[in-house]
């Protein structure tokens, strides 16, 4: 289906949400007040009205967190079981929550009466919302008729696509070829193949919502009288760009002034979320700076006091696409550790990343901070200046980014983070190549959810102190 589609499908999912969620809460209010309880139940107008609103917040953006609205469609039963579940599990928790911060008032009664009916509002309207998705569109959608220019490998995989996407309204009519070698091409049904020529001629006598350009780079400048004759008929056209190379980029149109930018993008750019992210970068840097620097002090007078040296370690690392910046570690080797390096690197144990299991150029102390990276600690404010996130690929020393292969490179497209998913796989048990495997994973998949997923993952990992070297 066209994003569009996903667009209108997301809001459809949301309004209904809304709807449903309004008329449990109604359901339960109503039964609660007639249920002949020892205390009278009812709300003031405005409680009530801030609760329905609180509680359709807290059910739109558990859906929106997890990407339930775009993933219902198609979903089996079991899997639109469990995201539903899981919805009226955690939004439930949310409203209580919430009610608890605005020291309202709530009876436990209505709540778990509310949280039931909105259970059961929505699993039955999921389990059902394809029939009354195909009664809305066969009544307000119409459908969409499509030729596609080509008849190549790009042009048949497009129309297999479309035939994909009956079920919301577009219907494939035929394919149109400069010079045609074939009558017909045979896919889920005969499709008429027509030369591009006639295309005048079928715009006069035929309906034709969309031209479909399925074509190689290379022919696409010779159809320019074709695009400029879709464009006075007002007729929509597309172009499939499927030829370019860019396996892992999403593609997306943008505009610099007048100047239409078809844009590739390998990594999340998405600037709302990611705006967020930072927000939320912020927020919880300064919180937990502010919480653990009685223990800082402490770590910081117990590094002075055992080894000679200074008390930071300051590095140059690779940040957002190479930008160099100055990282901040408590000092857990001996001074002149950089200066022992060479004569250890018989011992290294990874391809790039110098690492030792048993290095002996750290202190008692440093060994110690190490196993539950409290010497990681002060790149908060590392986090605080922009430099990093809480959650991205760790930052890597520009002499290893120098030797990385070209794939590995696409990891220092995302901020550098404290934590990531290689340090809830194993920390410094996972191999190299598993470790930049699990980099391009997270920058593949990256949602606000995820990062809160590592989050909470790496704290019973690193208080474990599992896999630290």
């Amino acid at each position: 289906m066209f994003s569009r589609h996903q667009r209108k499908l997301r809001l459809f999912h949301l309004l209904a949400d809304g709807l449903l969620v309004w008329l449990a809460f109604e359901a339960a209010y109503q039964t609660r007040a007639l249920l002949p309880l020892a205390k009278d139940f009812y709300f003031l107008l405005p409680v009530k009205i801030l609760l329905l609103l609180l509680a359709m917040l807290c059910y739109w953006g558990t859906s929106l967190w997890f990407g339930d609205y775009e993933a219902f469609e198609g979903l089996s039963r079991r899997e639109t079981l469990q995201r539903t579940f899981r919805q009226a599990a955690l939004a439930p928790t949310l409203l209580v929550l919430a009610q608890f911060a605005l020291r309202l008032d709530m009876s436990r009664l209505f709540l778990a009466l509310f949280a039931g009916f909105a259970a059961l509002a929505l699993l039955a309207f999921r389990w059902n919302a394809a029939p009354i998705l195909g009664w809305y569109r066969q009544r307000f959608g119409g459908e969409r008729y499509l030729w596609i220019v080509g008849t190549g490998d790009s042009a048949r995989r497009v129309a297999g696509l479309v035939e994909d996407a009956a079920a919301y309204g577009l219907r494939l009519s035929g394919f149109l070829d400069v010079s045609p070698v074939v009558a017909a091409i045979e896919l889920r049904r005969e499709y008429p193949v027509r030369s591009l020529a006639e295309l005048p001629e079928l715009l006069r006598r035929h309906v034709i919502d969309e031209v479909l350009f399925a074509v190689p780079s290379e022919q696409l400048a010779d159809l320019e009288e074709t695009f400029l004759l879709c464009d006075e008929e007002g007729v929509r056209s597309r172009v499939a760009v499927d030829f370019f190379p860019h396996v892992h980029s999403e593609v997306y149109l943008e505009r610099l002034g007048a100047a239409p930018m078809l844009t590739f993008s390998g990594a999340p750019h998405d600037e709302v979320r990611l705006l967020l992210k930072r927000f939320i970068d912020v927020a919880l840097a300064a919180v937990s700076l502010l919480a653990v620097s009685p223990v800082m002090a402490v770590v910081a007078l117990l590094v002075r006091i055992t080894t000679p040296g200074p008390v930071l370690f300051r590095q140059e690392r690779c940040g957002l696409n190479g930008r160099r910046f100055v990282l901040y570690k408590f000092r857990s080797m001996v001074a002149d550790a950089e200066a022992r390096k060479a004569a250890l690197a018989d011992q290294n144990e990874r391809e790039l990343v110098f690492k030792i299991k048993n290095d002996p150029r750290l202190t008692p102390v440093g060994r110690w901070l190490r196993k539950f990276s409290i010497d990681e600690w002060p790149q908060l404010w590392n986090v605080l200046r922009g430099d990093m996130s809480l959650v991205g690929p760790r930052p890597a020393v520009p002499e290893e980014v120098e030797q990385y292969k070209r794939w590995q490179r696409r990891r220092l497209r995302m901020r550098p983070g404290l934590t990531c998913l290689w340090v809830v796989e194993g920390r410094d048990a996972v191999d190299f190549e598993r470790w930049m495997a699990l980099d391009m994973q997270y920058i593949d998949t990256w949602s606000l959810a995820l990062d809160w997923k590592i989050m909470l993952r790496t704290i019973p990992q690193v208080v474990s102190g599992k896999g630290a070297h």
